[in-house]
């Protein structure tokens, strides 16, 4: 993913993003995807490349990761992104969207959607939400020390690339489970991630967005959301980086939402058995299948009005 554009923001930011699919301009809902710490644009291409058959797909680098640019001394808030997220959306113009956000993405998705309820600064969206995908994420700063983002120490003497290689390897586990990680089959596929990890995620940032993710309060704003955007959960049960109980949580603030269903129909995933890193589970049309049946259902629905 190398041909990209840029929205300068007033404050100095530079954010870097694609739009996928842009032969189904107004065909369908357009999707973006809003991704977690230490992600970069390119990280679900597995799955936003199919899914662009069929609509555009906003895929972008958070301030200060990837292509994106923040500046030296950046106020980095859960806030700030989504306030990035909302300048993207509304330089494209678009009147309706769809949004999926994993992890830390999550978090952001919601303080989007809050926006027009912040307390001292109330902003609208001049735009539609129709459906939020919300991905192995959580409505609250994690305190279970089980759980979080953990990264391997920082070897002893000059960091060599297989130093710094092996330091990302040592830090994956927990995004995974452990027979997906060890499994023969999946080695390829993790040194892959590994080479991909190596670029463009600059540690300053990751401890700017991981500070970020433990200090925002959504106490209050789910019960200002509107029933007419559509939610679904996707959560493993083996995430080890946020807690599957998170769900139960999310259908107790969004009692609407939906749970992504579990069999061999069409738009479900096989078993929740799988970790953080969903996208790398499954055959990548699975999940493709399962946003396209969620993104259509609604449009079903008003047809038959």
């Amino acid at each position: 993913m190398n041909d990209y554009s840029i929205l300068q923001l007033p404050d100095g930011t530079r954010l870097a993003y694609e739009v996928l699919g842009s032969d189904h301009k107004g065909a369908s809902v357009p999707l973006v995807f809003v991704g977690g710490i230490t992600s970069c644009r390119g990280d679900t291409e597995k799955v936003s490349s199919l899914l662009a058959k069929h609509r555009q797909v906003l895929v972008y680098d958070h301030r200060g990761m990837g292509d994106s640019e923040a500046r030296r001394e950046d106020p980095f808030t859960i806030e700030t992104l989504a306030r990035d997220l909302l300048s993207l959306i509304q330089h494209l113009q678009w009147s309706e969207v769809a949004l999926c956000g994993h992890s830390m993405g999550g978090i952001v998705v919601q303080s989007l959607l809050f926006l027009p309820f912040h307390r001292t600064n109330p902003t609208p969206l001049r735009f539609h939400v129709t459906h939020v995908v919300l991905a192995c994420t959580t409505f609250t700063p994690n305190l279970d020390p089980g759980y979080g983002l953990k990264f391997a120490s920082r070897p002893k003497g000059p960091l060599t690339l297989e130093l710094i290689r092996e330091t990302v390897r040592l830090s994956m586990p927990p995004n995974y489970d452990p027979e997906w990680f060890a499994s023969e089959a999946n080695q390829q596929r993790i040194e892959e991630i590994i080479d991909r990890g190596l670029i463009g995620r600059p540690f300053k940032t990751i401890l700017q967005q991981r500070r970020a993710s433990s200090q925002y309060d959504f106490t209050g704003f789910h019960s200002r959301l509107s029933p007419d955007t559509q939610f679904m959960i996707i959560h493993g049960e083996l995430d080890q980086i946020l807690p599957f109980s998170n769900v139960q949580g999310f259908l107790r603030l969004i009692p609407w939402a939906r749970v992504v269903p579990v069999g061999d129909a069409p738009g479900s995933v096989p078993t929740l058995r799988f970790g953080h890193d969903w996208v790398e589970y499954f055959d990548p049309q699975v999940w493709c299948g399962i946003f396209e049946v969620f993104l259509q259902a609604r449009c079903r629905e008003k047809a038959r009005l």
